[in-house]
């Protein structure tokens, strides 16, 4: 990949969205998958933190909201699975290796290579291209989208789990370790979106209430015609502006999309909600992308 030019950052900030192709070699898309092979076959998850993961919004406080497991793994390393993949005794019906929906979230604070990807000169010019001043690095994660049982990612904006004031701080940066196709569940964007606002937040409820998390608002209808989809093959990666409305079907092809994607913030005169579920911690505040 050439240097970010300056059509590419115009295009981000027209369309919310920015797929750039060759950033990383198909050798570095290995190292990651095979890490995270290795991470999988060592898991050792409790039957009570078998979390089944979705973007649904009453599935996800029962399943997000209602779990510790998941509002406390900002700074940790933690799994969470598709649905239907353990019987009703809580053991896997399908091999581990095809359970996982994602890991997350702090693959780039403990785990090294991810981190050294996180942190590579290719992501921090990047920033630098895009004037970040003083980006920190807010979540990692790993998706699988399996194949024939990856679930769909239904219409939402990042902004919504990871809210600032101003609104128009938090970018994510999503890796393809696979070739991502119309078949396996690329992304699919509204190009545009992001200057809309949004409609909807997940927020921390007050101490000792129950589920731990609610949302306030609610998700609007889009028109499925104003949705473009944004293919990107093994290397490639998708930038992606915090408001803008995007999604991803059901995998129902026989080829896994594995990605490693991460959230930046601007922090430089940026305020970070105290009601979000992820929040840094004396383990692990947010650290600084170019350090």
């Amino acid at each position: 990949m050439d240097a970010l030019t300056e059509q590419d950052v115009q295009k981000y900030r027209e369309d919310g969205y920015l797929v750039l192709e060759g950033v990383f070699s198909p050798e570095e898309c290995e190292e990651l998958r095979a890490r995270m092979s290795e991470i999988v076959e060592r898991m050792d998850v409790p039957s009570h933190c078998r979390t089944q993961f979705t973007t649904d919004h009453d599935e996800q406080l029962k399943t997000q909201g209602n779990a510790d497991y998941f509002i406390t793994s900002g700074d940790k390393i933690r799994f969470f699975f598709e649905k239907g993949v353990f019987d009703d005794k809580g053991e896997f019906t399908v091999p581990r290796e095809r359970s996982l929906n994602k890991v997350g979230h702090a693959l780039h604070a403990h785990e090294p290579l991810f981190k050294s990807i996180t942190h590579s000169p290719k992501i921090q010019t990047l920033g630098k291209k895009l004037g970040l001043i003083s980006p920190v690095i807010l979540q990692s994660m790993y998706i699988f989208k399996q194949p024939g049982i990856g679930g769909e990612v239904t219409p939402h904006q990042d902004a919504t789990f990871l809210y600032t004031e101003p609104l128009g701080r938090v970018m994510g940066v999503w890796i393809a370790l696979e070739d991502a196709t119309l078949h396996n569940g690329c992304l699919w964007f509204i190009p545009g979106s992001h200057n809309n606002g949004i409609t909807r937040r997940m927020v921390r409820t007050p101490k000792g209430s129950f589920p731990l998390t609610d949302f306030i608002g609610r998700e609007q209808n889009y028109d499925d015609s104003l949705f473009v989809p944004a293919p990107v093959k093994k290397g490639g990666l998708v930038l992606i502006h915090g408001e803008v409305v995007h999604r991803s079907a059901e995998n129902t092809s026989d080829a896994s999309r594995h990605v490693y994607t991460f959230h930046i913030m601007e922090s430089e005169n940026t305020r970070w909600s105290p009601e979000n579920w992820l929040q840094p911690t004396e383990e692990l505040p947010f650290p600084s992308l170019y350090a």
